[in-house]
């Protein structure tokens, strides 16, 4: 195993390693060859979280895609024929995006570039920055192999931001927005070249070429990163929230509902699954202070779906349900409380917690998240199926459950750790004390 391989295997979740073998197993059936690309490798080598997996075909990529999605374990989420590359989510909530080596060419800023099949150096040559123009084969033959023909990885051990063409934002101008993101994210600092070259294309009004699909997309990238409210502000000083909604501006920017956000955000205990969807309950922060005409305004630059403007204008009225079961009388338990929040989404128990004036409520799922979550983390299957119940049975999740509740409640104690095991034996003839 090469060293990038153990690396990777180790900056992995169990769900996500299963996910890349699962993909190498479809790209081998396909007789395609495989790599791991963009922000994978770039958060891999930078230390940072895997938050997506991106894989890269040479060949046809949306023959894996229907591999994964026919056979395997994945659910498809959205598909760009153009671009022949398609977003997938596999079980655990593990996303994924599988996409064909490219090579792109645009008529003009703003335009859908024409689009032909290229090698994976190709691909690498032509995208945006070079941190997240690395790749790792997956191939049986070069397995572990890294491909950086950028010097991307010198670029993330410098921290530095570094565009790959001199016309880089003119040819896809959302690569405004994008340079930013990463710049609040990561903490880099942006190259004095491609600083520069931020600048002409500001001074150009290339931002006013980025086309509504890629200002949604940039929107729910915007919802999805560890602190929105930071990310929000530096839009702002760079007057381009503009491009969203002009009325995302001055008191009208409700950067104080986005840093309670995040606040309440940081109270999730790690290794917690919230089932959490950051995009209504992070819009609605952002745009609740704006009028419904105004919001109305932005759904349409945006060309934002029904499913997605529901999910995140009817927040409050799901979270009434939630509400009314929290200030219930009836949970007169800490594993009742438990009971409830566990199986809550996870955006209506942050949205509560912020907005309820229902002092109760809010102190039922500050203790879920502080005190009843963590206890009930502690209880492994290893403890359960001590007590003789066969993993994996009803029976046993019903002994899991029942060992939780007890716990949370304060009846059943933390199991005490094994008694250390002694020191062994000496066998054979042993020497005495010297001089005896």
């Amino acid at each position: 195993m090469s060293d990038y391989m153990f690396m990777l295997e180790n900056h992995l979740s169990p769900d996500q390693n299963r996910v890349v073998a699962e993909v190498q197993d479809a790209a081998a059936d396909a007789g395609v060859n495989l790599f791991l690309t963009g922000g994978a490798m770039r958060d891999m080598l930078g230390g940072f979280p895997i938050r997506d997996l991106d894989f890269t075909v040479e060949g046809n990529a949306l023959k894996v895609v229907k591999t994964l999605t026919t056979k395997g374990s994945a659910k498809l989420i959205s598909t760009d024929e153009d671009r022949k590359k398609a977003e997938l989510r596999f079980p655990g909530g593990v996303t994924a995006e599988v996409a064909m080596a490219r090579h792109e060419t645009y008529g003009k800023p703003g335009a859908r570039p024409k689009v032909q099949p290229a090698s994976i150096h190709e691909d690498l040559r032509g995208r945006d920055f070079t941190m997240n123009a690395i790749a790792l084969s997956l191939n049986r033959a070069s397995r572990g192999l890294l491909l950086d023909p950028n010097n991307g990885s010198a670029d993330i051990e410098r921290k530095e931001l570094r565009a790959i063409s001199s016309y880089s934002f003119y040819d896809d101008p959302p690569r405004l927005l994008r340079l930013i993101r990463f710049k609040i994210r990561l903490g880099f600092a942006i190259d004095e070249r491609t600083q520069l070259q931020y600048a002409n294309a500001r001074e150009a009004k290339m931002e006013a070429y980025i086309p509504p699909q890629a200002l949604l997309a940039e929107l729910w990238h915007i919802a999805d990163e560890p602190d929105a409210g930071e990310l929000v502000r530096a839009l702002d000083e760079q007057k381009l929230l503009a491009l969203f909604s002009p009325a995302l501006e001055g008191p009208k920017l409700n950067l104080a509902g986005l840093s309670k956000l995040h606040k309440a955000k940081q109270m999730i205990p790690f290794g917690l699954d919230l089932h959490l969807d950051n995009r209504g309950l992070v819009l609605w922060f952002l745009t609740e202070k704006l009028t419904a005409k105004e919001k109305a305004a932005l759904i349409q630059t945006t060309t934002m779906q029904r499913a997605d403007v529901d999910f995140w204008q009817k927040l409050d009225q799901r979270a009434k349900k939630l509400e009314k079961e929290l200030k219930s009388a009836r949970l007169h338990k800490a594993s009742q409380v438990y009971q409830v929040l566990s199986k809550a989404p996870g955006d209506q128990i942050l949205f509560l917690y912020i907005c309820s004036a229902q002092r109760l409520v809010q102190d039922r799922i500050r203790n879920f998240l502080q005190k009843y979550a963590v206890t009930a983390m502690e209880v492994t299957d290893r403890e359960v199926a001590a007590t003789g119940v066969t993993p994996g049975t009803p029976k046993f999740l019903k002994a899991k459950e029942e060992m939780i509740a007890g716990r949370v409640d304060g009846r059943i104690k933390k199991a005490p750790p094994p008694e250390p095991l002694p020191p062994p034996v000496p066998t054979g003839p042993q020497r005495g004390p010297r001089g005896r």
